[in-house]
């Protein structure tokens, strides 16, 4: 790294093979692991811890305090895995008393002029395409995929291996393994070709295809929706997980065409 033309706070801790671009500015409360690539033109700020291996790439501001009034600059981080990558303009910032920590996980990428807002939990293997914006307090389950400029509302989650179609708005809960598109956001089916990539076996896919249909297509009360996926479908892990996510919703999950 050129530290002529960088600004690196002595206290901050980056292994030795870490690269850093001109013109980038590191704080004092950082921490950066070995193989992470830091492009120039990045601001990385207190409380950011940074794993192995990532590339973040030129505008990126990584924990900047919270754009939440209520914040009174309690200690906080903002904490990405390892083997990610941070794509140009990424916004991250830093948690409140409510989390204490914004994540990032490992083998993520965050396409340009995506923001995370405080408090946000982002899985693993997950990808938010160009201008996706997060909003505090949201989590993001292991392998979802976000296309471009969708927007998530606050205290929401969703799914794991769910698909969202670009530019949606997101305001109540994505299930896991779904396709969710339309306005307002709504289910399109079960994200079949995303778990067959996935190496998921087509008996799996097919007990989570029963589970929706009774779900979402059939148009029963959910209460009695569920008892039927419990009494009709075979009890695997995967149909479990949808069962789990949906009665721990208090704020409600996304509608299904009918209720368009």
């Amino acid at each position: 790294m050129s530290r002529e033309l960088t600004s690196i706070h002595p206290d901050a801790r980056l292994d030795d093979n870490v690269q850093v671009g001109p013109f980038t500015c590191i704080h004092g409360d950082v921490e950066i692991g070995a193989g992470t690539v830091i492009h120039s033109n990045v601001t990385i700020m207190d409380g950011a811890r940074i794993g192995k291996n990532c590339q973040i790439f030129p505008g990126a501001v990584i924990s900047a305090i919270p754009q939440d009034l209520k914040f009174k600059g309690e200690n906080s981080t903002a904490e990405i895995g390892d083997n990610t990558t941070i794509r140009e303009c990424v916004t991250i910032n830093r948690g409140t008393v409510d989390r204490n920590k914004t994540v990032v996980g490992n083998n993520t990428l965050l396409m340009a002029y995506t923001h995370l807002g405080h408090d946000v939990f982002v899985g693993n293997n997950c990808i938010l395409a160009n201008a996706a914006n997060i909003a505090g307090h949201v989590t993001i389950e292991d392998y979802a995929i976000l296309e471009g400029v969708v927007a998530v509302q606050q205290f929401l989650t969703i799914g794991a291996h769910s698909f969202i179609a670009g530019g949606s708005l997101v305001r109540k809960n994505v299930p896991p393994f779904v396709k969710a598109a339309r306005e307002p956001l709504s289910y399109a089916g079960v994200n079949s070709i995303g778990l067959s990539r996935r190496g998921f076996d087509e008996k799996v896919i097919s007990a989570i295809q029963d589970a929706y249909r009774l779900i979402y297509i059939q148009n029963r009360n959910m209460s009695r929706a569920i008892e039927m996926v419990e009494e009709q479908v075979p009890e695997i892990d995967e149909v479990k997980q949808i069962i789990s996510f949906i009665r721990s919703s208090h704020n409600g999950i996304m509608k299904g065409l009918q209720d368009v």
